[in-house]
């Protein structure tokens, strides 16, 4: 039996110096640098795993959780037992109400390294471990359309449909106005363009649903984070009163932070992170939003090529697959971390077929991003 002897925590910053921001009329934080957080697990046999946690602003706050609370229950233990190992880190801090959040993140990326462990220890791929993968090709999107005026937003919308792509989501939040003149704009490219919309939570129920109902009318593909994050009877009103679909996720850890949502009717899309839910939790919510008839659109923003090949081997394993996002404005660092790096994913990601997440990382590149 293989024994886990090693866990190693790499808080990256692509560059320096680092500082946050928001991003008005978004209210988050972002970094002035590219941040993850990579995890490597070692066996006694020679074999190592890796993970990834989104973790865009101070990795180095999931990374001393993964040093103090989740490293000394993994060292001795057998890294093929993948599902009970988490159930029980999971448990650590659960009953102090510290299952998501900063934990739920520490968690996610050793997660994922548990499952390219186990895969690299049976020479097998993680979404053949899950069950096997239900499609060769990961569909996917366009995220973060580009342009400062809706006649650049065009432009580029434009030059996207030319390469073959048929689904784009574009950040709003400027004005119900503004920003259903934005989606006509778009609507003008092409016929089949289907178009989503991300307003980060910025409107109350009231403006969501003149924004909602603007949208119904224009054919828009989903309506993603209309109003407060935490609102559930918020989403739940909105999606009663408008037909486009209503999407929410990627602030979530778990399943039962969803469950509300999907009791309350209040999203007809989930977006979870893979790097805030694993891939173990990734693939149970899938199970358990198919009893709702509810696909998975997972998300993906400034992860980095351990994270994003997680996410395509997760979803290739679900069934109730939506597509899954990708930013090619954040994709360039992605294969900062890689020796073989992936393809741009506009038209889809292929699955990798190689043991684990069949991706190699480049430790030297790793090492030289830490933050010390």
């Amino acid at each position: 039996m293989p024994t886990i002897i090693d866990v190693q925590v790499f808080p990256l910053a692509l560059s320096a110096p680092r500082s946050y921001s928001t991003r008005p009329p978004w209210p988050s934080i972002y970094g002035s640098a590219r941040e993850a957080l990579l995890v490597r697990l070692s066996a006694d046999d020679g074999s190592v795993g890796w993970g990834e946690a989104l973790a865009p602003v101070a990795p180095e706050v999931p990374a001393k959780i993964i040093e103090l609370l989740l490293k000394p229950a993994l060292l001795g233990a057998d890294p093929t037992r993948v599902r009970p190992l988490v159930a029980a880190l999971r448990a650590l801090m659960r009953e102090r109400g510290h299952l998501g959040g900063h934990q739920g993140d520490a968690i996610a990326a050793i997660d994922v390294a548990l499952w390219d462990l186990a895969g690299r220890i049976a020479g097998l791929p993680v979404h053949q471990l899950l069950g096997g993968a239900q499609r060769d090709v990961v569909p996917t999107y366009v995220s973060g359309l580009q342009g400062a005026t809706d006649s650049e937003r065009v432009v580029h919308a434009k030059g996207w449909v030319d390469e073959g792509v048929r689904q784009v989501k574009i950040g709003l939040g400027y004005g119900v106005r503004e920003d259903l003149a934005t989606v006509e704009a778009l609507r003008a490219v092409h016929d089949d363009l289907q178009i989503a919309v991300d307003v980060h939570g910025v409107y109350d129920v009231a403006q969501a649903i003149r924004l909602g109902r603007g949208l119904d009318e224009l054919g828009a593909w989903f309506f993603e984070a209309p109003v407060g994050f935490e609102d559930v009877g918020g989403h739940a009103e909105l999606a009663r009163r408008i037909d486009t679909p209503v999407a929410i996720g990627e602030s979530l850890r778990h399943r039962q932070e969803f469950r509300p949502w999907l009791e309350g009717r209040a999203a007809a899309v989930l977006q979870p992170d893979v790097g805030r839910t694993g891939i173990t939790e990734t693939v149970d919510l899938a199970a358990v939003a198919d009893t709702w008839f509810v696909p998975l659109a997972p998300h993906h923003s400034s992860g980095l090529g351990v994270l994003m090949a997680a996410s395509i081997h997760a979803s290739a394993a679900i069934g109730n697959l939506m597509a899954y996002e990708f930013h090619p404005a954040l994709f360039d660092p992605v294969n900062t971390v890689l020796t073989t790096p992936l393809e741009r994913g506009h038209l889809g990601f292929a699955v990798p077929d190689g043991p684990g997440l069949g991706v190699e990382v480049d430790e030297d590149a790793v090492r030289a991003a830490c933050i010390t």
